[in-house]
């Protein structure tokens, strides 16, 4: 930080003199200052002195974002929950709220942790755990643990290797990575990352020619499935953007979109996000899109955002091929129950006629075991990713793919377990478990 700052000061004081003295005091409060630097310099800086600044700077980002993920001004990381805190001192404040922030009071972001921690263990002993399985089927591609990476937007908001980074850590992992429409990076930059198998998010716009284009720019690029988000008719109020009146920073894009005359997400009185939005995707998005869906792509289709029986059987109906149980990370719908409460209501509703997904919430190996004792087939997972590629790049991501592997692999091995197909629902207590066995006051 010393010596980029060093570096600013002697930039503004060759090209601007005076006029930076007010940012200054400013940069000197933050703690990512490649980002600070993006986001401020075009307001006051000339284009000639702001390119030769942000070169010398991101050279000297570089360096320190490369730094080992145990390097002393971490610590040691034990758990994936630490990589927030690291997070948000790394960020600047309007992409850390992003990421961190759910719609209005929070409360559905708060109960998306609290719900898995009313789900007790009831472990079986005396069993043979010396050899564990843990790979698993999705939809016909084996992995290597059913701890998959969900789609979270504009990575490289958080490193300046973005999605690319995330797509490597999880073929190193042997999962599924799901990419966001919304990417800093296309799907055909992300496909060049190499091997692995990724899901490809869809939002639908307005412009249906352009959704066509794009799902066939994924099956292109090898996306072995569509995650379609149903939950987003509009956007959900997130009061932290509205008050960071949060933008995309000027010199990132939404790769899928990059030359498409789709309107850009500029400033607003508000979220641009939102306002975006608002222009751009559909409102009138319905189950027949489903089954439009499945006449331009071979690509079998997950519904994602359901939390209901009455959904569950209409999705069923319209011939998807599984559901994630989903409320968006807390972000859109408030006082909607967490997914881990939902989850065992849809499990009910499809009959076993196809597979149930879950994200929200996961952060430990044990939340991961919990969902598959209700019937999950396996967990997305979403912040604890983008934290920690904010914190360390790849290393980051794979660091927190190992240790939910780990701590599920020890999770199974305490329970009693030995493949996924030995837990079972016997092997957890919910709420509505003990209130059923609770004896009669009369």
């Amino acid at each position: 930080m010393d010596k980029q700052f060093r570096s600013l000061c002697l930039y503004m004081q060759i090209a601007e003199g005076s006029k930076s003295e007010h940012l200054i005091s400013y940069i000197t409060l933050t703690s990512h200052l490649h980002h600070t630097l993006h986001f401020l310099l075009p307001l006051v800086w000339s284009p000639h002195a702001l390119s030769v600044l942000l070169l010398q700077v991101e050279e000297e980002a570089q360096v320190s974002r490369s730094l080992p993920i145990d390097d002393a001004s971490m610590g040691e990381i034990t758990n994936v929950m630490e990589y927030q805190a690291i997070a948000k001192q790394k960020l600047p404040k309007m992409a850390y709220d992003y990421y961190a922030s759910g719609a209005e009071d929070e409360w559905t972001l708060q109960e998306n942790r609290e719900a898995f921690s009313r789900i007790l263990f009831r472990p079986r002993i005396l069993i043979d755990v010396s050899k564990i399985d843990m790979t698993t089927t999705v939809l016909g591609f084996k992995i290597s643990m059913p701890i998959m990476v969900a789609p979270t937007a504009m990575q490289k908001m958080a490193h300046p290797d973005g999605e690319y980074a995330t797509a490597r850590a999880a073929a190193a992992a042997g999962t599924i990575m799901t990419l966001s429409s919304w990417a800093t990076s296309s799907v055909e930059e992300v496909a060049s990352t190499g091997p692995g198998i990724r899901f490809f998010q869809l939002y639908v716009y307005k412009d249906r020619k352009v959704v066509e284009q794009l799902v066939r720019r994924a099956e292109r690029a090898g996306f072995k499935a569509i995650a379609l988000t149903v939950d987003t008719p509009r956007l959900g109020r997130r009061e932290a953007d509205i008050k960071n009146r949060f933008v995309l920073p000027p010199h990132l894009t939404l790769k899928n979109f990059e030359g498409l005359d789709l309107g850009k997400m500029d400033q607003a009185a508000d979220s641009g996000l939102a306002s975006y939005v608002a222009g751009q995707v559909d409102r009138t998005l319905s189950w027949k899109d489903v089954k439009w869906l499945q006449t331009i792509t071979t690509m079998p289709i997950l519904v994602k955002g359901v939390i209901t029986a009455e959904d569950t059987r209409l999705a069923v109906a319209n011939g998807a091929a599984g559901i994630i149980v989903s409320n968006h990370g807390a972000r859109q719908l408030d006082y909607v129950p967490a997914t881990i409460s939902a989850l065992e209501e849809v499990v009910k509703a499809t009959r076993g006629q196809i597979p149930v997904f879950l994200d929200g919430g996961v952060r430990r190996g044990t939340d991961v075991f919990k969902a598959l004792a209700l019937g999950a087939a396996g967990v997305f997972v979403g912040r604890p990713v983008v934290f920690s590629l904010a914190a360390a790049g790849e290393a980051g991501v794979s660091n927190v793919l190992r240790m939910l592997r780990d701590e599920f692999e020890l999770t199974m091995a305490l329970s009693g377990c030995t493949s996924l197909a030995d837990i079972t629902r016997n092997h957890v207590i919910t709420e509505s478990d003990r209130l059923r066995v609770m004896p009669s006051r009369l």
